[in-house]
């Protein structure tokens, strides 16, 4: 405490003739008043609630006495729940590990916060939550839709369900391996609390397909098109990669250079040949990307350089129509008949099974999993962008990460539950608001409101 701060000391008085008893409510009859000084919160100042309560004498068989307390302040609190509160908004909202705010905290209200009381007010606030009734309003805004994907934070694994059509997260569990057995639980879980989902979208872990057919057999196993596509280009560019380094392997062939700095008649003719095949080896390599890149998302120079490339290396043609087909494959506007022929084209194609990677990638697309890769061509048309990756579950994963693991990197595993439990319960709160906006009372309602009861506050 800094002597030199200016002091305000707030009198509050809760100290009636008679009180309730916390217990059973029985009134009991006041014996003494008592007075103590609990801190509060007030910018480069030291505020000071000075609290006067009362001590009663109880008429039940609850207890002998009993002590009064205002409202914002718990008891035997050396700190009333405005401090309480602004720890917590340091730590959920504005994403402060424990020593910044606890400096943050000295620096601007002259607080010396001990660190076990900022842990205290995440246990505090974690005991104060009603997890079933989360439950019950997940439920009641479910869609029908599931993303499932695991994250890693240090030492555990964060296993994490979303719904990306109502945009909220379903559950979570923290765990200490990611394995078949902890996935079950979590799943059998959220079938015992009546989750049933009619599309599960995970990605190509060997975890899921028994687990989902076992738990939820109507439900369609929707696999991540994105990480399909992220498996098949990679495909794609393995044979850039391969055809490009033979090309690069002939260097300057057919060219003859003397040592020395070319003189300007034999820059002008270098010019005129053009440039050499380990340069267009080059070029090849560093524009790869277009190779895979759609059509519709590529720039006048991206096009350019596109020509260019396939001019260079001929053979390129045949990967590039390949990736297009791929991108018709998973288009959404079409309809599932429409997806099996398009499959059943590419794998009669003779030219993309003379690429040894293309027809690894053939391979890839047997029917069963074909089948997981466009569930979402089944549903309704409108939704079926939101449930074809799952996308939503990991821009979740990242937002976690970002704030456990850059901003906090707890220790210990309760405390990391505490904390994810108060995140995720400000979230559950943003988008239930968001999708349900309360409605305002008419003012004939508010006249008849009565006005609440609060304790007599003077300043010093």
């Amino acid at each position: 405490m800094d002597a030199k701060a200016p002091v305000r000391v707030i009198r509050v008085r809760c100290a009636p003739k008679k009180a309730p008893c916390p217990t059973c409510g029985k009134l009991g009859h006041r014996k003494r008043t008592h007075c103590r000084d609990v801190r509060t919160i007030a910018y480069k100042e030291i505020a000071i609630l000075r609290i006067t309560y009362g001590e009663y004498g109880s008429r039940c068989k609850c207890c002998k006495t009993f002590c009064t307390h205002p409202d914002d302040v718990l008891p035997k609190a050396k700190y009333d729940n405005k401090v309480r509160e602004a720890v917590l908004d340091g730590i959920l909202e504005d994403h402060l590990n424990v020593e910044a705010l606890r400096r943050r905290m000295n620096r601007d209200f002259l607080l010396d916060l001990s660190t076990g009381f900022v842990y205290d007010c995440l246990h505090d606030a974690v005991r104060d939550l009603d997890m079933a009734e989360h439950r019950q309003q997940v439920l009641e805004r479910f869609s029908g839709f599931l993303c499932v994907d695991e994250l890693h934070l240090g030492r555990f694994t964060l296993l994490l369900a979303t719904d990306p059509v109502g945009d909220f997260p379903v559950a979570f569990a923290l765990v200490s391996a990611n394995d078949k057995g902890h996935m079950e639980r979590f799943l059998r879980n959220l079938q015992r609390h009546g989750l049933e989902p009619k599309v599960v979208v995970t990605d190509g872990s060997t975890l899921y397909p028994m687990l989902l057919a076992q738990l939820w057999p109507n439900a369609e196993h929707q696999l991540c098109v994105f990480h399909v596509m992220q498996d098949l280009n990679k495909l794609i560019l393995d044979a850039v990669r391969r055809l490009r380094k033979r090309m690069g392997r002939q260097g300057r062939k057919g060219r003859r250079r003397r040592r020395g700095r070319p003189t300007k008649a034999e820059k002008r003719h270098r010019a005129k040949q053009g440039r050499s095949l380990k340069e267009k080896s080059t070029f090849v390599f560093k524009h790869r990307y277009l190779i895979v890149k759609r059509r519709e998302n590529l720039s006048e120079q991206e096009q350019k350089n596109l020509k260019t490339m396939l001019e260079y290396l001929p053979p390129l043609r045949t990967l590039r129509k390949f990736a297009d087909k791929l991108h018709h494959l998973f288009d959404p506007e079409q309809n599932d008949y429409q997806a099996w022929c398009r499959r059943r084209a590419m794998q009669g194609s003779a030219e993309f099974k003379a690429v040894p990677e293309l027809a690894k990638a053939l391979e890839s697309l047997e029917v069963m999993k074909f089948a997981k890769m466009i569930a979402f061509l089944r549903g309704p048309a409108r939704r079926r962008r939101l449930v074809r990756t799952n996308n939503h579950v990991e821009r979740c994963n990242r937002k976690l990460r970002y704030w456990e693991k850059v901003r906090y990197k707890w220790r210990r595993r309760r405390t990391l539950v505490r904390f994810m439990v108060l995140a995720l319960d400000r979230w559950w709160k943003e988008a239930f608001s968001q999708a349900q906006p309360q409605k305002r009372s008419s003012r004939r309602k508010q006249k008849q409101r009565k006005p609440a009861v609060t304790p007599k506050t003077k300043a010093a």
